[in-house]
């Protein structure tokens, strides 16, 4: 059975190159976007995904708002939210999982750590990745 995944990011450009990163998975199919929290809301009521990959900053409504009202709509087969964000931040990462979410990675490290974030909480598994220091830094 297919991972059914919506991607919700205010930025297009981020939001094309997620898809692009996901959809060169076998057996994952990007069911549809959104660009802020509500139009998440009304889409994961719509397309019924599997995994929400999700922003924190968003007009309208931010993420953390977004993943807790997903989180009341969770279905018996168990939605999942991931972050992806640009906050490298360990306080907003557990913001983002007392929320409810079950991943969270920084979009500075998305193409490496993305789709093994995406299988691990496809499969209900937490995945959490900070930011690294390349090698050598001190």
């Amino acid at each position: 059975m297919a991972v059914r995944i919506l991607l919700v990011d205010d930025h297009p450009i981020v939001r094309q190159g997620l898809k692009t990163l996901l959809e060169g998975r076998s057996g994952w199919e990007v069911v549809g976007e959104a660009s802020d929290g509500l139009e998440a809301l009304d889409k994961v009521d719509s397309l019924r995904p599997d995994v929400v990959v999700l922003d924190v900053t968003m007009p309208r409504m931010n993420g953390l708002e977004a993943c807790r009202l997903i989180q009341q709509k969770k279905r018996p087969n168990g939605l999942e939210v991931l972050f992806v964000t640009q906050h490298d931040s360990a306080q907003m990462m557990r913001e983002a999982l007392d929320a409810g979410a079950r991943g969270y990675v920084v979009k500075s490290n998305a193409a490496r750590d993305l789709l093994e974030a995406v299988e691990a909480v496809s499969q209900h598994r937490i995945f959490t990745a900070l930011a690294r220091a390349p090698l050598g830094a001190c």
